[in-house]
């Protein structure tokens, strides 16, 4: 197992660099690049756009950090910028030098990547923050949300799918399908807009906040009153996103129970007189099991970083989804490229660990390689 292990470690570094090379060539030809950002900013008169602007004496008032460690866009060397007309051709070139795009595309992307192994993820271009900090005061959102979510998920689907299956074809099966699948029909964002409607003072009652985490006054809060006041907050945004997620992984448990239960050792099992209960918690539920707990790692990375960005926009929830698509749109490249780093060698670990969930479930999974 050991040695298993050490190879999925080892395989992780070629697929990691080969996201971020496919990602950074890709980035070369999206326009509108933070030079052009500044450039348009400054264009329409956009006073605050100079503040992002370094001086001769190579000090930033809101410099990046390593900047030279940040890709460009396609027009990185090309002082022509669009609405850059009238603007001092030596004002451009100090503008990319700032953001370092003065340097080669190979030299960049291998200082980056560099700067990343070290943990250095630099600074963001638009917020006078490291990513560090932008993305650790995120978490809290983020992570709530999602172990919110998977868990609520995972308690509903588990023995919603076993009964289905221990009822197969009964009305009870049939109608719950419907109602899952209509479910799973709905666009999370779309029953967000409707709970807001109905019960967040959209046109009916004001049961609920319609943003934020917790209340203004939380700090003044005792502890009992501050946890109820966490739960008030995060109770329609996770409603949201539990509406469509349960769904696949009610008919996976059903199906593997089913795939069990029609198995020759059940049948053993009942001829030896075992009660109904014993055969199918002690002898299908590990087995039909396997595949629903091991692939819990990947669900909660899911629902963590790719399942929350419409919900926490909605409810103004200011977390890792919102600071990636605020990143994306304003082309903040050390916030884009250190959050795709981050989360795709998390989701790489992650895999690894429900692989490794497996021997666990069921010590008779060997991944070791043996001669035939």
């Amino acid at each position: 197992m050991l040695s298993y292990i050490i190879r999925r470690l080892l395989l992780i570094i070629p697929t990691l660099f080969g996201i971020m090379v496919i990602n950074f060539v890709i980035i070369q030809f999206a326009p509108g690049g933070p030079v052009e950002q500044i450039v348009a900013q400054l264009a329409g008169t956009n006073v605050g756009a100079t503040a992002r602007i370094g001086g001769t004496g190579g000090t930033e008032v809101g410099r990046t950090g390593p900047a030279s460690q940040q890709p460009s866009s396609g027009a990185a060397h090309n002082n022509t910028y669009r609405g850059a007309q009238g603007l001092d051709p030596e004002f451009i070139k100090q503008l990319e030098k700032q953001f370092g795009f003065d340097k080669p595309l190979h030299e960049r992307f291998f200082l980056m990547m560099k700067n990343y192994i070290l943990f250095d993820f630099g600074t963001s271009y638009f917020r006078d923050e490291t990513v560090v900090d932008l993305v650790i005061s995120k978490l809290p959102v983020s992570i709530s949300l999602g172990v919110w979510t998977t868990l609520i998920v995972y308690l509903i689907s588990i023995p919603l799918g076993i009964r289905k299956a221990v009822y197969d074809g009964s009305s009870f099966d049939i109608w719950t399908s419907g109602i899952i699948i209509v479910g799973n029909a709905i666009p999370g964002f779309l029953f967000a807009v409707l709970l807001i409607v109905l019960f967040a003072g959209g046109s009916y009652l004001d049961w609920f906040p319609l943003r934020g985490l917790v209340s203004e006054n939380w700090d003044q809060l005792s502890w009992p009153m501050r946890i109820l006041d966490y739960f008030w907050h995060m109770a329609l945004p996770i409603l949201a996103m539990v509406i469509g997620g349960f769904a696949a992984l009610t008919f996976l448990t059903k199906n593997s129970f089913l795939d069990q239960i029609n198995q020759q050792y059940v049948l053993t099992a009942k001829a030896k007189g075992l009660t109904k209960n014993r055969i199918l918690y002690g002898h299908v539920f590990r087995n039909a099991m396997l595949i629903v707990i091991a692939g819990f790692p990947s669900a909660f990375v899911s629902i963590l970083f790719t399942g929350a960005l419409l919900i926490e926009i909605i409810f103004s929830l200011d977390g890792l989804g919102l600071l990636g698509f605020e990143a994306v749109i304003k082309r903040d490249y050390p916030i884009m490229f250190a959050s795709l780093f981050f989360f795709t060698l998390l989701g790489l670990i992650m895999k690894l660990i429900g692989d490794l969930t497996y021997t666990l479930i069921d010590p008779r999974i060997d991944f070791e390689v043996r001669d035939v």
